[in-house]
């Protein structure tokens, strides 16, 4: 049964009185609002499980609790079921070229690095485990159901993410945020803050930094400079290559999340142009790293 995320949003039972919620711009996986109640501003997000994704709520809250009690994340205010109530920031949001800056790039790095190491000391119940390879090889089944226009392509993607997969290696294992686009950072003035957590999880920290540096299209100079904040000293070629082969990942994940979205979404978003922006992206991608 269909509910409009707007009623859903207005009927919500921390709400003393009648409230008349306005929509937000931006999230495809999420209805958004901003709620004015008792004097307070507040940030609604509607939205139900979507498994052939993994998003999770149960997790997204999780996550998003112990976020906030690590300092990076607004407060949970209020939850029910498809719905979940945080403080309003009051802030910029980051845009592409704003990650590129140095000095908002070495916040950026800081803030990633504490995602990292003390999201976890406050995390409760079941935690996930977000490995790109493992999500590119269930979005091929997923897409081969679908019948997708890139079923002929999928052989070849699967067997470069083998490839992929080879060159990333052992990792060590971090509590990731996997979602590092420009949007879900916001400057308030004082400190950037970290939001959105749909698809966090357990990962490797080389995915986040990939996807950071992927999803920003920052430069050579800028991507050696995020990996020497992060490591905090003298890089290795061998963990040049790791890198390089995740941030090919991290690009192979998004045309074929894109893809499945064409399929599968309802959200007035022109997919098919995100996948082949992103599948170009990608392309060129593995040819520098073949040439490594």
């Amino acid at each position: 049964m269909h509910v409009d995320p707007r009623a859903r949003a207005a009927s919500l039972s921390c709400w003393c009185g009648p409230v008349e919620p306005e929509p937000l711009d931006g999230g495809i996986t999420n209805s958004n609002f901003l709620v004015e109640h008792a004097g307070r501003r507040h940030f609604v997000r509607i939205g139900v499980d979507i498994p052939r994704h993994g998003v999770m709520r149960f997790h997204e809250r999780a996550a998003s609790r112990a976020a906030h009690a690590a300092g990076i994340s607004p407060e949970v205010l209020h939850c029910e079921d498809g719905a979940m109530v945080l403080q309003f920031i009051e802030g910029r949001t980051l845009r592409p070229q704003d990650v590129g800056e140095p000095e908002t790039l070495e916040r950026i790095v800081a803030l990633v690095k504490r995602c990292h190491t003390e999201i976890p000391k406050h995390l409760r119940g079941p935690a996930m485990v977000f490995w790109v390879f493992q999500v590119v090889r269930d979005y091929a089944h997923t897409l081969r159901e679908a019948g997708s226009r890139m079923v002929p392509a999928l052989p070849r993607l699967l067997d470069i993410a083998v490839k992929l997969e080879r060159a990333v290696g052992r990792v060590s294992l971090v509590f990731g945020h996997n979602d590092l686009l420009a949007a879900n950072f916001i400057d308030d003035g004082d400190r950037i803050w970290l939001i959105d957590w749909d698809y966090a999880g357990f990962n490797s920290p080389l995915f986040d930094l990939g996807g950071l540096a992927s999803n920003n299209e920052l430069d050579a100079r800028s991507e050696e400079a995020l990996l020497e904040r992060y490591f905090e000293g003298t890089l290795t070629d061998d963990l040049r290559h790791r890198y390089a082969a995740m941030k090919c990942a991290s690009l192979l994940r998004e045309a074929m999340w894109s893809l499945v979205s064409e399929h599968h979404s309802s959200v007035d978003f022109d997919f098919v142009a995100y996948t082949d922006t992103n599948l170009r992206r990608f392309e060129a991608t593995w040819a520098r790293f073949q040439e490594q």
